[in-house]
C-alpha cells in the first residue's frame, strides 16, 4: 500500500519545495548520476503526484541544480564555520579545506553530482563562485599575514582547487587505490602549493 501524505497548509508550499530538494539530494547521493534520477521517483519518495513537482521544478535539471546548490550552501557554511573556529590565518585555510573534504567523505555521491554532472556542463553553476572567492581570500590573508609567501592567490587557489577536487573526486572514482590518509594528501597540497608551513 503506498503511503499517503497529508497535504501542507494553504501558504505553505516551500515547505513541499525543500521536501523534494531533501528527497531529491538522497537520492543523488545514492545514484551518483544527475541522469538517473527520476522526477516521478522523487515524487514517490514525496508522497505527492508528480505533477506537484513539477509546480515547483520545470524539469529534471532545475531540480538537480536546486540540490546542487544547497549543496554548495552547505560547504560554504562548514567553511566559513571551521574557519572561524581557527587561529590564525593558516590553520583558518587548512580547517575550510578540510571541511570540505569532510563533506565530500560525507556525501560521495552528491559531491560526484557536483562536480561531473550534466547539468554542470549545460547549464553551469555560477553559485559555485562563492566557494572559490571564500578560498581565494582565505589564500591571500595567509600570504598577508606572512603565512605564505607573496603570490598571485587567484592562481594559486585555483591550483590548489584543482588538486583538492581532483583528489576527492579520483577518491570516490577509484576508491580501491592505496589512497594515504586525506588530511595528509591535504597538508602536502597546502604545503606545496600554498606555501604553508604546516
Amino acid at each position: 500500500m503506498e503511503k499517503t501524505r497529508k497535504p501542507n497548509a494553504r501558504g505553505q508550499g516551500g515547505l513541499l519545495r525543500e521536501q523534494i530538494i531533501t528527497a531529491a539530494a538522497a537520492m543523488l547521493d545514492e545514484l551518483a548520476d544527475d541522469e538517473a534520477l527520476s522526477l516521478r521517483a522523487v515524487a514517490r519518495t514525496v508522497s505527492v503526484a508528480a505533477t506537484s513537482v513539477y509546480l515547483h521544478f520545470p524539469d529534471r535539471d532545475a531540480l538537480v541544480l536546486a540540490v546542487l546548490q544547497r549543496c554548495n550552501e552547505e560547504l560554504v557554511s562548514g567553511g566559513d564555520q571551521a574557519a572561524a573556529a581557527a587561529t590564525g590565518p593558516a590553520a583558518a585555510l587548512r580547517a575550510r579545506i578540510l571541511s570540505q573534504a569532510t563533506w565530500a567523505q560525507s556525501h560521495p555521491g552528491l559531491y560526484k553530482v557536483l562536480h561531473e554532472s550534466a547539468v554542470h556542463r549545460r547549464l553551469g553553476m555560477p553559485f559555485k563562485a562563492v566557494l572559490v572567492d571564500r578560498t581565494r581570500a582565505a589564500v591571500q590573508a595567509c600570504m598577508d599575514a606572512g603565512a605564505a609567501p607573496p603570490d598571485d592567490a587567484t592562481t594559486v587557489t585555483i591550483d590548489l582547487r584543482t588538486a583538492v577536487n581532483g583528489m576527492l573526486s579520483q577518491r570516490i572514482n577509484e576508491p580501491d587505490l592505496p589512497w594515504p590518509p586525506a588530511e595528509e594528501q591535504l597538508d602536502r597540497f597546502l604545503t606545496k602549493l600554498v606555501g604553508l608551513k604546516l
